[in-house]
């Protein structure tokens, strides 16, 4: 099964897409990198949120690699897994402090990075949609395509079937 544009899409990398794309891997190396300094130097002191902020960058980077490359299954639910998470874990790290008792990339909704990882899958997803619906595509030539006996509008005569003579009348 491909995972590639049809025809009729547009692939995900392209246009307006380059942009997200090149934000999607400032915030996959920004969080990547991150958490693995959390976890490699200070894992004993939030083990829950460190591993939080490494698994939000993995979840980037594949998002990243997805959206550059067109492919839109995984796009689809990198995408949809990093809304859950920066949902999930916003509303978690505001209500339940003791097991954030430092900041991980989606802590308060992304709170650390400008709200950026709160914005971001949604415009990822909407971008994912709208490059993947049909465009309206209008037809390659002037001419409409008609069955014999039918009347031809763009050059406005009537078609006969093959074989039929016209008779002068008088």
């Amino acid at each position: 099964m491909t995972d590639r544009p049809t025809a009729t899409q547009r692939p995900t990398g392209s246009g307006p897409g380059r942009l997200l794309v090149a934000v999607y891997g400032i915030l996959a190396l920004a969080a990547t990198a991150r958490g693995i300094y959390q976890v490699a130097t200070k894992l004993d002191e939030a083990p829950v949120a460190y591993l939080l902020s490494l698994g939000a960058g993995l979840v980037y980077v594949v998002a990243t690699i997805a959206l550059a490359t067109d492919r839109r299954t995984l796009a689809w639910w990198a995408v949809s897994i990093e809304m859950l998470g920066v949902l999930t874990v916003g509303v978690l790290s505001l209500v339940d402090v003791g097991d954030f008792p430092d900041e991980t990339v989606w802590s308060a909704f992304g709170q650390g990075y400008g709200y950026v990882p709160l914005v971001l899958p949604f415009l990822g997803l909407v971008w994912l949609w709208h490059t993947g619906r049909t465009p309206d595509v209008p037809p390659t030539s002037g001419r409409l395509i008609t069955s014999p006996g039918t009347f031809d509008s763009t050059s406005a005569q009537m078609s006969r079937p093959p074989g039929v003579l016209l008779r002068k009348s008088g």
